[in-house]
C-alpha cells in the first residue's frame, strides 16, 4: 500500500522542514508549498490525502481563503485540512472555536504553533484514520 501523501502549505521553511522530517520518519510522503497559489497548483497536480495549512502567508488570511476554496470544490472538499498557525501568538485571536464552521473556517482541526511532534503525529493519524 502506498504511503499517505501530505501537503504542507506554509511560508516558513524551518517549520516546513521540521514537520517534513517528523512526518517522513513515520512513513508519510510529504510535499510542501510556499503559499496558497503554489499549494493549489500542487493539489491539482497530485491530490494529497491531507493538507497541513498555515494562515498567514502572502496575506494575513491566505490560509482561510485556501481552506474555503478547497471545501467549496467538490473535487477537493473531502481532503482533511489541519490548520497549523501562529495566528493566536501574533494577533491574540483564537480561532479554535470556529474550526469546522463551513463558511468561516472549514477545516477539520486547528493547532497553534509551535506544535510538539507527538501532537502533530497524533492529529495527522486521526485525520487519516490510521490506527
Amino acid at each position: 500500500m502506498a504511503p499517505n501523501r501530505i501537503l504542507i502549505i506554509d511560508d516558513d521553511p524551518d517549520i516546513t522542514e521540521a514537520m517534513r522530517v517528523v512526518l517522513e520518519n513515520e512513513g508519510y510522503e510529504v510535499d510542501n508549498a510556499k503559499d496558497g497559489e503554489d499549494g493549489m497548483r500542487r493539489i491539482k497536480a497530485a491530490r494529497p490525502d491531507l493538507i497541513i495549512l498555515d494562515v498567514m502567508m502572502t496575506t494575513a488570511e491566505e490560509g482561510f481563503d485556501v481552506s474555503r476554496a478547497l471545501k467549496k470544490n467538490p473535487q477537493y472538499k473531502s481532503i482533511p485540512i489541519l490548520m497549523l498557525t501562529a495566528v493566536k501568538q501574533k494577533t491574540g485571536l483564537d480561532f479554535k472555536s470556529v474550526a469546522g464552521d463551513d463558511t468561516w473556517l472549514p477545516v477539520e482541526e486547528f493547532l497553534d504553533k509551535p506544535v510538539k511532534p507527538d501532537v502533530l503525529l497524533k492529529k495527522v493519524a486521526e485525520l487519516l484514520q490510521k490506527p
